[in-house]
């Protein structure tokens, strides 16, 4: 039973969500190719290094530079053919493409897999993560986008073979305009050791800034809750939660943030959870690990001005 790997690619490198894929696939078959969608062949090269891939398939194309979600399905669907398996990370790359994919197949997609248990059998969350549900597929292709929180990264050191394969581009509906893409320094939220998150509690933009502060301070990603990017205090690139990103960091400092359920969901993995906040009754409070019971300026003051 052979799995393809649906590759995203960040430039030329491999996304976190892609490397988890590659781990969760490796329980299903020892037979795993990937799939990589781009409008240079050489992107392919940091793929054919992976561990555990045997064959690199490479659809290159100047019209993939900008592709639309309906041309990438139709090509993934084609490619199927040959795979029982389809597997990719759970990011907006994938969940644009794998439901459609599905529906080219006429399967049912099995979304943000945290456990396989057999070749049929996987858990996934429901209800905000307060259910983790065993699902059983009956189809006889099965498609599904995989947690990267719940599966290690895979490694480098493999050299799969790449063949450059040859399809007609299907016509798109839709023409690319332009792309706006926030630009750090920081560590990417989805993969940071360390991330700060600041809710509503910071009041203001103005205020949030002791958020950036001190995550520079740490070396540390930077977090809210939807409430705070509601509010308009940073953009909703950074939103973590069910709505938002999924982390698991070793360290998750959050900061003003009561804890709805949507946004528990997205950091309940962490390894340790610190809250900065004067309600020790808040349901993030509750899951914390260490709580500071205490005004968060001052706190936030005290730990900018702190010598590390």
């Amino acid at each position: 039973m052979s799995v393809l790997i649906l590759i995203e690619l960040n430039g030329s490198e491999v996304s976190s969500n892609s490397r988890a894929a590659i781990t969760a696939a490796t329980q299903l078959s020892d037979n795993i190719d990937a799939l990589v969608l781009t409008d240079d062949s050489a992107n392919a090269t940091s793929v054919a290094s992976l561990d555990s891939i045997n064959n690199v398939k490479v659809i290159a194309d100047s019209k993939l530079e900008h592709v639309s979600v309906g041309v990438a399905s139709k090509l993934v669907a084609e490619v199927m053919a040959d795979y029982k398996y389809l597997l990719s990370g759970s990011s907006t790359y994938s969940k644009n493409i794998l439901p459609r994919v599905g529906a080219l197949l006429d399967v049912q997609p099995i979304s943000d897999v945290c456990e396989i248990k057999s070749n049929n059998t996987f858990v996934r969350p429901l209800y905000a993560g307060n259910i983790m549900a065993t699902v059983e597929s009956s189809d006889d292709t099965i498609v599904m986008t995989i947690r990267a929180t719940a599966f290690e990264h895979s490694g480098d050191g493999g050299s799969a073979a790449v063949e450059e394969l040859s399809l007609p581009i299907p016509e798109q509906k839709s023409n690319f305009i332009s792309i706006q893409e926030s630009q750090s320094e920081r560590p990417e939220l989805t993969t940071a050791d360390r991330i700060v998150s600041g809710g509503r509690g910071l009041g203001s933009k103005e205020n949030f800034a002791l958020i950036d502060q001190l995550a520079d301070k740490l070396d540390a990603a930077v977090g809210a809750s939807r409430a705070a990017v509601d509010a308009g205090f940073i953009s909703n690139d950074y939103q973590v939660g069910q709505t938002g990103k999924v982390v698991a960091p070793k360290l998750y400092l959050a900061v003003g943030i009561s804890g709805a359920i949507q946004h528990l969901a997205g950091m309940k993995d962490s390894q340790v959870i610190v809250v900065i906040n004067n309600d020790p009754d808040a349901p993030m409070a509750r899951m914390a690990d260490l709580v500071w019971q205490t005004d968060l300026f001052g706190a936030l003051k005290e730990l900018n001005d702190h010598s590390l």
